[in-house]
């Protein structure tokens, strides 16, 4: 017997009959004799109807009253499915994120978990129910309701798998498992069976919509290992686990892209010590998360700074670095939202040469131009028009050789 969590997404509870699947799904579990904790997102498209709703009654819902509407969408999947369970036969109870314990800080629509109290939870499970828990929202220490962001009903799942120490975390979904890229975009990628925390967290940060974030952080932390796998069919999907040394043997292991990120250019700034934290310090008190910095070669005591935001921090964010530049005497600010950001991860990197130099060589081939490029020890990312994302994808999982599943093997 062991403790398993599960989480299921909006598409996976988006209707009365799936809801009732998946019930029938936890069911099979629990009939073998497991312990299980199911966390559920909104039904499909209920969170986008009541964002709506919000800004049908005004242009600028406050946030704390958003987070208590948003909220709202996951307590009706878990009622359902709870009834689902009843009705076939078996106990269930249903538990928003106050009732679990779930603490979170206080930035409303964008919470982050500080801790969980797991006594509810095991007293549920001693008298063998199975529990349905309200993904994506939490309590703050003033008694408000939070909520974690979008995605954020895999980070409750990992993060209650860890609190829990469960056995394994499973994320259902609407995919087969982690491909080596977008299978909408390349039709010759191959779902992993295995994938490291590193890996997935890279591919996460770029834009691979499989997983959230900050639930691969909690995994990562806390040793849980996560299977992503679809609801749809038996199949195993992919293990998200620690790094073994055979993953080193594979020089990439896949290719994403993100158009939700703009460039903003601060042209002729004053090259001084203390210019781009004054510049930056405004922005990151927003709330605003910066991805790549590039600082041109100061000429002349002049240089320019570029960095990428998410397109919906884009707007505010101009506002805020025009009214700084004016204070540090930058000559003009320059805004871009029509870029995409194209990265090949795989911890191989760290043992191979070249890397860097073959993807360059085969975007330049394709007449790609490179804006920006950043690296770190399992990643290279680069910048580039957003018209040609879609190649771009497709050219650098043939070269290298993602398709095979040999994928660069070392010799």
């Amino acid at each position: 017997m062991s403790l398993i969590v599960q989480k299921y997404g909006g598409t996976s509870v988006g209707t009365i009959e799936k809801i009732r699947n998946v019930a029938g799904r936890v069911l099979e579990n629990y009939q073998q004799g497991h312990k299980m904790v199911v966390v559920l997102s909104a039904m499909s498209g209920q969170t986008d109807n009541l964002i709506k709703l919000a800004h049908q009654m005004c242009a600028d819902p406050d946030p704390r009253e958003l987070d208590v509407l948003l909220a709202t969408g996951e307590q009706v999947s878990i009622a359902l499915f709870a009834m689902a369970v009843k009705s076939m036969g078996y106990d269930a109870r249903s538990l928003l994120g106050f009732q679990v314990g779930i603490r979170t800080d206080q930035i409303y629509g964008k919470a982050r978990i500080q801790e969980i109290d797991t006594k509810r939870l095991f007293e549920e499970l001693e008298k063998n129910r199975i529990v349905t828990v309200a993904g994506f929202q939490g309590l703050d220490d003033d008694g408000n309701i939070t909520t974690l962001g979008r995605g954020g009903s895999d980070t409750t799942a990992v993060a209650l798998a860890a609190a829990l120490k469960a056995d394994v975390c499973e994320i259902f979904t609407d995919v087969k498992g982690v491909y080596t890229a977008d299978p909408n975009v390349c039709p010759k990628a191959r779902k992993m069976d295995v994938i490291s925390y590193d890996e997935m967290l890279e591919l996460a940060s770029l834009g691979a919509k499989v997983l959230e974030i900050r639930s691969v952080e909690f995994a990562k932390k806390y040793n849980v290992p996560i299977h992503v796998r679809s609801t749809f069919t038996k199949e195993s999907g992919t293990m998200v686990i620690a790094e073994t040394k055979d993953m080193e043997k594979v020089m990439v292991s896949g290719v994403a892209y993100n158009k939700n990120e703009a460039r903003i250019t601060v042209k002729q700034v004053p090259d001084r010590p203390g210019t781009a934290a004054k510049l930056f310090q405004p922005i990151f008190e927003a709330g605003i998360i910066v991805d790549m910095i590039v600082q041109n070669q100061s000429d002349l005591g002049l240089t320019d700074m570029t960095f990428t935001v998410l397109k919906a921090d884009f707007s505010q964010t101009m506002k805020i670095v025009r009214n700084i530049a004016l204070e540090v005497k930058a000559k003009e600010v320059i805004g871009d939202e029509n870029i995409a950001k194209i990265s090949i991860v795989g911890v191989g990197m760290r043992n191979h040469a070249g890397v860097a130099q073959k993807m360059f060589q085969v975007l330049a081939a394709e007449s790609i131009n490179i804006m920006m490029i950043s690296t770190s020890e399992i990643k290279i990312s680069c910048i580039i028009e957003e018209k040609y994302t879609e190649l771009a994808v497709r050219v650098l999982h043939k070269a290298f050789e993602l398709e095979n599943g040999a994928v660069q093997e070392e010799k």
